[in-house]
């Protein structure tokens, strides 16, 4: 299985508009961060987690070919707003591609790109085929997906386990019963907004003990504000089995 961050960066993104702190102002293409979402190879399947802003983008500078499906964790803009985009792979693949939503994400979508839905298809409107998921596992083809409830203050938002790999964005507690699932996981993938206490996200200390607790191989930091540092800095005081994620990083497991 190969795994590629299309995005690390959280919800505005790195730099940010009109900002000229450090972190923005870096020559460091890894303090170029764009909205976070990874790309998984695997099974004979190209499947994406999650469509921000910025996926038309992340599909070019990847290179993706060919899209079976997108898992998304929840339904905020930085989540969900590039699914338009998927009319290119409409086009090139003759044929719809495959949504993974709960049915309150599911809601947000219909409201956001309601002409996807709409009776009376427009021409050249994205075409996709809807799958209700919950907090139950679900294939797809031979991938298996366990979902892990993670709290984003008040939101319930769905990270995945697939095989050894864990990711989850986005979130700032964690009930033990959904850590279980986590545990053994050889990769974990886990939000680090930035040092400051944050309502919603876990803080760079919280996403390092949270990393602890579970023990995997190795982890890597995703959804970094601007605030937490230039990656250079920010990497010279990491555990040595914690990572800080990049846009573009590929790993295999």
């Amino acid at each position: 299985m190969k795994i590629t961050f299309l995005g690390t960066g959280t919800s505005q993104g790195v730099p940010v508009i009109a900002c000229n702190c450090e972190v923005c102002t870096s020559a460091d293409y890894r303090d170029k961060r764009l909205r976070t979402s990874v790309l998984i190879e695997a099974e004979e399947k190209v499947i994406v987690i999650d469509s921000g802003p910025d996926f038309r983008y992340q599909m070019l500078r990847a290179k993706v070919q060919h899209l079976d499906a997108i898992v998304f964790t929840h339904e905020h803009k930085d989540h969900t707003a590039g699914l338009d985009d998927i009319r290119a792979f409409n086009y090139k693949q003759q044929g719809p591609v495959d949504v993974y939503a709960n049915l309150r994400v599911q809601e947000a979508l219909k409201r956001e790109f309601f002409y996807i839905f709409e009776r009376f298809k427009y021409p050249g409107i994205p075409q996709l085929t809807l799958h209700t998921i919950s907090n139950e596992p679900f294939n797809i083809g031979n991938l298996r997906f366990i979902p892990i409830e993670v709290m984003h203050y008040k939101l319930p938002v769905l990270g995945f386990r697939i095989n050894d790999f864990t990711y989850i964005t986005d979130a700032k507690t964690v009930s033990d019963t959904e850590k279980e699932k986590i545990k053994g996981s050889k990769i974990l993938v886990i939000n680090a907004l930035q040092k400051q206490e944050h309502i919603s996200h876990f803080t760079f200390d919280e996403a390092i003990a949270f990393a602890e607790s579970i023990g995997a191989e190795k982890t890597y930091l995703t959804h970094i504000s601007h605030r937490l540092g230039k990656h250079a800095d920010v990497s010279s005081i990491l555990p040595p089995n914690v990572e800080l994620a990049y846009d573009g990083l590929q790993i295999t497991i």
